[in-house]
């Protein structure tokens, strides 16, 4: 099983979050620890799920979350990066275009 982990930057008023390994269950708080902790830190949020290779309910959970928050807090949050599985279960859940970026948000 791959291990869950999770490194932010922030520079100026964006944090760029970087996830990878499994995003489940076993990691939902690490997980949502880390992307609300960029959601507090910066108005500007980008997560990188390249390095993802397992995502599930609990991982969109947090993705959700931490992307309502950021809205509520008048900011945004975007994923790039994702890829094979991660890609399609943001798809079929709806969340792929939820979460794609936008206003000039882009990868790296």
């Amino acid at each position: 099983m791959a291990r869950f982990e999770a490194v932010t930057s922030v520079d100026g008023r964006r944090a760029a979050v970087t996830l990878s390994g499994e995003c489940d269950l076993s990691a939902r708080e690490e997980c949502m620890a880390v992307l609300m902790g960029a959601v507090d830190t910066a108005p500007v949020v980008v997560v990188d799920l390249g390095g993802v290779t397992f995502l599930d309910s609990s991982g969109v959970h947090a993705l959700v979350t931490a992307y309502r928050a950021a809205q509520d807090r008048g900011g945004r949050l975007s994923v790039v990066g994702a890829a094979g599985m991660v890609a399609h279960v943001l798809d079929i859940t709806g969340v792929g275009g939820l979460l794609s970026p936008q206003d000039g948000v882009r990868d790296g």
